[in-house]
């Protein structure tokens, strides 16, 4: 790493490095958002979190709810949770944002990082003269119990200036692999020198977990700098809403990915837009260099989405190859963590990282750890990245790989989605095939045209869907849709039947056109968070917060309609759902499916583009989901559990921006596509391609991440967050 050059040369010393990043979230880590009010009205300044030495500012100016909803003044509906600014309840000096809220354009600000590891700044409970250096004496009276012990841990400097004076320019790379890396992590991993409540207003005892999570302790062991907390959707978007008795109180509109302490995070190649969810700020704060790597979450696309946004790298892994222990989840059976850089290599060294010495990367806090040890690789992962050994000459590092295209993410479902559809394809053609040598065959899709110049699969996913879902999961088939009929019905055949299941396996009977490797994701909502959340409560033992009821009791949440969804999970105490019993069958089913037309087809990998639809404008409507295209992000690996790795693909400017549009009842908005009418940005916005494959592929699945990444360098650091002048630095 660069890092390790600059030290040992003497250009820097760990110490500087910190500082340096200190600087830059000083000079861009500042809100970025406005609120939405009735009239547009300024409103009084407040101090928020204090953050790299200052406390967060506000905008004083507010945009009216007009210019999100159209035709405001004839809307007739329930009441709308206007933008304001509320003292939180973790620290009423502290201010945030409620309500509804826009991005800012041009902000100059991300708002990527939530707590940093500063001494008196890193933790509410111990804030202030309670973090005071052990050598400074005693404490305030007035200080909890546990500040004493708090104090004791080095800060993030400190902990740089300790490495400094023991290894000087001369540390020890093969015992300290990540030796004076800054990291920041998702608030959802545990931190025991920074405030850990994933994204959460939460009043703990102590807000200092006490003990870190297993990626975090074993970077920690490997020379990291644990420097920062990244922004999020607050604890991995929650899970949505399971319904119960608590009902919305005041409703709200808009895209965005956003946490009550922490606020909305924004995109650092268009501060108007938005990141992806929910790891947004680990994205956002590689991208705009505010840390070296950042360890994210993904639930169903959590890493891979705000990776392609921002232009940087993301490594999912098979699940459990990364330890998840001391983590909060969304749902324990997909939840899986990932690793976000800037490049491929650095992303699989940050992987070998994870290895500890004794354990290898099973974690006894994980049950998905408990992996068979022939899907973990024998050599580093950081050796399938380097693209020297092969094709040196003719420069056809990838001659002898036989790629997968995945059409069904290929679509053009909208007029939003053709522009990257297409230059993901194009890139796929000229790069892969004409200047790797890969080899090329295509899946198959109604709604796609064949390309001619790419052989077909001569085995499909809808064939082999076909082969292995119905005797697998017949209910699939069998399942009535919300208006009662069948969603996947065929004309002139029972799908429910014995003999229509045993003939389709065979070829004999139509298959379903809508059931593809998109519609199969679809599914009911499982149960999973209310336990995964009480088990960490549990294990984390704070005197305060306990459970679930005592968790909301000492919370305040962004918007009215979070505040039901926390208290409805409060009272999901019954566990069955059919979402749990139907991801656990579907992986399965799945992993059948996709090894099935790897071998059938003898392909090495897959490869799509990470998404077809642009990021949306904060605050205002996303496109909306059509033909069973899951809106802005392909789950398929994070289901099934398998590698994925999302790169740089260019960029992209052309959108056709959707929006809100009032029913004929007037008392609710909906997101509409927009396809008549085409923008042209003033700000090109990332585009991203992902290469997957089965379990236990990651080397592969690097290996061509690293080579197309080798041969394009299409990342390109975000234009307006430079380097930081002494004049930005004392924002």
């Amino acid at each position: 790493m660069d890092v390790h050059r600059a030290i040992q040369q003497g250009e820097t010393t760990c110490k500087g490095i910190v500082q340096a990043y200190i600087e830059r979230a000083r000079a861009y880590n500042g809100s970025c958002t406005q609120l939405v009010t009735r009239d547009g009205a300024s409103i009084a300044a407040r101090a928020g979190a204090v953050r790299a030495g200052s406390a967060t500012s506000f905008p004083s100016s507010t945009t009216a709810i007009g210019s999100v909803l159209p035709g405001f003044d004839e809307y007739a509906g329930p009441p709308i949770d206007f933008g304001r600014l509320e003292a939180t309840i973790s620290d009423p000096t502290v201010y945030q944002q409620y309500g509804m809220v826009v991005g800012i354009h041009n902000a100059g600000q991300i708002n990527a990082l939530s707590t940093l590891n500063i001494r008196g700044e890193r933790s509410v409970s111990c804030k202030a003269l309670c973090d005071a250096p052990p050598a400074s004496g005693p404490i305030p009276a007035s200080c909890p119990k546990a500040c004493d012990d708090f104090r004791k841990q080095p800060d993030a400097l400190e902990y740089a200036a300790a490495l400094d004076a023991k290894y000087g320019r001369h540390p020890d790379l093969k015992a300290m692999p990540m030796y004076c890396v800054a990291f920041s992590f998702k608030d959802v991993y545990d931190t025991a020198d920074m405030r850990s409540t994933g994204g959460g207003d939460v009043n703990y005892s102590m807000d200092v977990p006490p003990q870190d999570a297993t990626v975090v302790a074993e970077l920690r062991a490997k020379g990291a700098i644990i420097y920062a907390k990244a922004n999020l959707a607050e604890y991995n978007a929650g899970s949505g809403d399971p319904g119960g008795a608590a009902k919305v109180a005041a409703r709200d509109y808009g895209a965005g990915a956003r946490s009550t302490w922490g606020g909305t995070a924004c995109n650092p190649y268009d501060t108007a837009r938005e990141t992806g969810g929910s790891s947004s700020g680990s994205a956002a704060s590689v991208a705009a260099n505010l840390v070296h790597c950042s360890i994210c979450e993904e639930t169903g696309g959590s890493c891979r989405q705000p990776a392609w946004r921002n232009d940087v790298v993301a490594l999912v892994t098979t699940k459990g190859l990364i330890p998840y222990g001391g983590a909060i989840g969304a749902d324990p059976y997909l939840d899986r963590a990932g690793i976000q850089c800037r490049t491929v290599q650095d992303a699989a060294r940050v992987l070998d990282a994870l290895k500890d010495p004794g354990r290898g990367y099973f974690d006894p806090r994980d049950i998905y750890t408990a992996l068979p040890k022939g899907l973990i690789a024998q050599k580093p992962y950081a050796s399938f990245a380097d693209t020297a050994g092969t094709g040196i000459k003719t420069g056809k590092t990838l001659a002898g790989t036989r790629i997968g295209i995945v059409r069904e993410y290929m679509v053009k479902h909208a007029a939003n989605d053709a522009a990257m559809s297409d230059q993901v394809n194009a890139e796929i053609k000229k790069v892969l095939r004409d200047r790797l040598g890969a080899e090329l065959v295509e899946s198959f899709d109604p709604m796609y045209l064949d390309d001619p110049s790419i052989p077909n699969m001569t085995y499909n996913f809808q064939q082999a869907l076909a082969e292995i879902l119905p005797f697998h999961m017949p209910e699939y088939l069998q399942r009535p849709g919300r208006d009662a009929t069948l969603p996947y019905a065929v004309p002139g055949a029972d799908v429910t039947r014995r003999d229509y299941m045993v003939k389709v396996g065979e070829g004999q009977a139509p298959w379903p056109d809508k059931l593809n490797i998109r519609s199969v994701n679809n599914g009911p909502p499982s149960a999973s968070f209310a336990f995964n959340f009480a088990q960490y409560l549990l294990r984390r033992g704070d005197a305060r917060v306990r459970d679930w009821a005592s968790l909301n009791a000492n919370a305040t949440y962004y918007s009215a309609t979070r505040v039901a969804a926390m208290k409805n999970w409060e009272n999901k105490v019954d566990l069955a759902s059919d979402g749990i019993t139907q991801n656990i069958k579907m992986r399965e089913v799945m992993r059948l499916v996709i090894l099935k037309v790897m071998r059938q087809n003898n392909i090495d990998v897959f490869v799509n583009p990470t998404t077809t639809i642009p990021p949306a404008r904060i605050g205002y409507a996303s496109q909306p989901a059509v033909n069973d295209r899951p809106v802005g992000r392909f789950p398929t690996s994070a289901n099934v559990g398998i590698p994925e790795i999302a790169v740089p693909a260019g960029f992209n400017t052309i959108v056709y921006e959707p929006e809100y549009v009032l029913n004929t009842a007037r008392n609710n908005y909906a997101a509409a596509a927009n396809d008549d009418r085409r923008s042209t940005l003033e700000l090109p916005l990332p585009v991203g391609i992902s290469f997957w494959a089965g379990p236990g592929d990651e080397g592969v699945v690097i290996k061509v991440a690293a080579a197309y990444e080798a041969a394009t360098r299409h990342r390109t650091a975000p234009p307006t967050f430079g380097a930081v002048s002494h004049k930005k630095g004392e924002r």
